[in-house]
């Protein structure tokens, strides 16, 4: 969602700053801007257009400084123009970015406007602009201290003030923050990539933490105010992988990355261990009598299907609930059960939220699968399992959601395994089809010009429904997701079982029905599902295995896949589907890297 970069230095930083909100584009915004402090004011440019624009603004006007800050914006509150842009400034001497929302800003907004202070954006941000400038008595990083004790919510910030050059101050609660470790200069970014190419060396704020950056020097104090030294971790950043090379947008890169993704997220032993997601798993793991999983979005739905797998494979009741549902309801806490919260980022708001209410209620085995090293999620779990993605631009998510169905597998093998329900026959037949993974994505990827094909004719439709049987379904509902994030056409995905139940009344010749259709137990069922489509005049597209005996006719058009995978069948059958939403997307001349109204890491509630 939202970036954060700032920086203070003895060069020119702006360009450092232009190219952190560059890096974070992918992240997904409304505007962007960046103030430095130029000849002893703040002096800022906003667009809302793209960074590019920004660009192009600050090189007209030779905008420099030594210390300053700059922010993409996702807008929540107020719409997304010039004057709700950060960064924000009160009286012009304090410049502000913000991530993140102020619950109370109301009450604040009223007491500030009975102070005398005008009100020029619709944010919430500008009463923290405005709060510290009424605090400030000559030290900015003690104002910050004080002023984050009224703010109620969520919020990364970094802030500078023209009566100390050279010094930012920021401060997180709920949003990520990190500060970048340099020679005579120090950087702050919302996410480690931003800074890719000026340093390697990092600290990750903690919850609470107030930080001071100087030329020579970084200070940090705690939520209690109390001054504290954070471990330095060197970081690569791999400032590369935000390159397009030779695709046309990224989510095609990414796509075609799979093979890779899943290859380095596959574990290199010979063996489902329980140390593969951490030192206290062998503790941990036998002792868990069930599981609840917390997602959101796209990883809900790897969620879903884990439960397929876990129940079959470990034979463990699992449960997967909605991050952003789960702590506003009466829950019942087992705690024997292992909390799994899964994120690309680490920092999906509603995702932490849940941990955090989970960890309150008492549970405390917790597991992060995550994409991202150092990110919160990863920090505040007792168990880990990293997946080895990388960084990915696109906001429909592609390689993050195969690689944590690998992950997912994994962890149900790993579990049947220590139940006695996994023998080593099915060990090596389990990690061979891990292994011949890759390979068999690079058969489904060699489908492209056929599913080209068919995304000519979706993108003439506003509507599509997706059907999908066990395992699958939760892939017909990622189908469905992908189609309608970057294409906008409006799709929903059913069981096919449910057609007959309601959504069987949507179906005509105008609307394209796409079926998953593995060769597994369901697959008689699901072609009766099919002729029941058929009958009312609706055309289906089908993702079959090569010995379904499902053929192409009229009303039937059919691409084959290269072979039946068995439980691993939902991740060869996502590939097809998110070729299909791309390509339709690009048919009818969409944004896909940045689809409209979304952002990629949501880290607010």
């Amino acid at each position: 969602m939202c970036g954060i970069v700032g920086a203070v230095a003895q060069r020119n930083i702006v360009p450092i700053l232009v190219e952190g909100l560059r890096r974070l584009e992918y992240r997904g915004y409304d505007s962007c801007g960046v103030a430095v402090l130029a000849n002893g004011e703040p002096t800022r440019a906003r667009s809302v257009s793209r960074v590019a624009d920004l660009d192009q603004q600050v090189r007209e006007t030779q905008l420099e400084g030594f210390t300053g800050i700059a922010h993409t914006r996702w807008a929540t509150h107020g719409a997304p123009v010039t004057h709700n842009a950060h960064p924000i400034f009160s009286r012009d001497t304090i410049a502000l970015v913000h991530n993140g929302i102020i619950e109370n800003y109301e009450s604040l907004r009223e007491m500030l406007r009975g102070k005398g202070y005008e009100f020029v954006s619709q944010t919430d941000t500008e009463v923290i602009a405005h709060l510290i400038h009424q605090h400030y008595r000559g030290n900015l990083f003690d104002t910050v201290r004080e002023i984050t004790k009224l703010l109620h919510g969520a919020y990364a910030i970094a802030v500078f003030s023209k009566d100390e050059p050279n010094r930012v101050v920021g401060a997180r609660q709920g949003s990520p923050l990190v500060v970048g470790i340099g020679a005579g200069e120090n950087f702050l970014a919302s996410d480690a990539l931003a800074l890719a190419g000026s340093t390697d060396r990092f600290i990750f704020l903690e919850e609470g933490d107030v930080v001071e950056l100087s030329l020579e020097q970084v200070r940090v104090a705690d939520r209690e105010g109390r001054m504290v030294e954070r471990e330095i971790r060197t970081v690569t950043t791999y400032g590369g992988a935000v390159e397009l090379g030779p695709y046309r947008h990224f989510m095609q890169k990414e796509i075609f990355e799979q093979p890779r993704a899943i290859s380095d997220t596959i574990p290199v032993t010979n063996t489902f261990e329980a140390s593969l997601f951490g030192e206290k798993a062998e503790q941990v793991l036998p002792a868990i009598d069930s599981l609840l999983i917390l997602a959101c979005g796209t990883s809900y739905y790897s969620g879903l299907t884990a439960k397929y797998w876990v129940e079959s494979i470990g034979g463990i009741p699992t449960q997967v609930e909605i991050a952003s549902e789960y702590r506003y309801r009466d829950s019942v806490p087992n705690p024997k059960a292992l909390v799994v919260v899964i994120s690309q980022s680490g920092e999906t708001a509603d995702t932490l939220a849940a941990l955090k209410h989970a960890q309150s209620l008492g549970h405390h085995h917790t597991l992060a699968i995550c994409n991202v090293a150092s990110s919160a999620m990863v920090r505040l779990t007792e168990l880990t399992f990293l997946t080895h993605a990388g960084t990915e631009i696109g906001v429909a998510s592609t390689k993050a959601f195969t690689t944590q169905l690998v992950a997912l597998f994994v962890l149900a093998a790993t579990l049947g395994k220590l139940r006695g329900r996994v023998d080593s026959s099915a060990e090596v037949s389990y990690l061979k089809q891990l292994r011949h993974l890759p390979a068999a994505l690079n058969s489904v990827l060699a489908l492209e010009p056929q599913i080209i094909a068919w995304a000519e004719d979706f993108s003439k439709k506003e509507n599509a429904l997706f059907l999908g049987r066990g395992l699958h379904y939760p892939i017909a509902l990622e189908g469905a997701l992908k189609l309608k994030e970057i294409s906008y056409i409006h799709a929903e995905a059913y069981p096919a079982g449910e057609l007959k139940h309601g959504p069987l009344a949507l179906v005509t010749e105008a609307m394209p029905v796409v079926t998953v259709a593995p060769n597994d137990v369901l697959l008689e069922k699901l072609k009766s599902n099919m002729q029941e489509v058929r009958a009312r005049g609706g055309e289906l597209y089908v993702f079959a295995d090569s010995d379904t005996h499902i053929v192409n006719e009229s009303g039937i058009h059919v691409i084959r896949m290269p072979e039946h995978y068995g439980l691993l069948s939902p991740i060869l059958h996502t590939v097809p589907l998110q070729l299909l939403a791309y390509h339709t997307a690009v048919a009818r001349g969409t944004d896909v890297d940045k689809p409209r109204n979304l952002a990629k890491s949501v880290t607010v509630e």
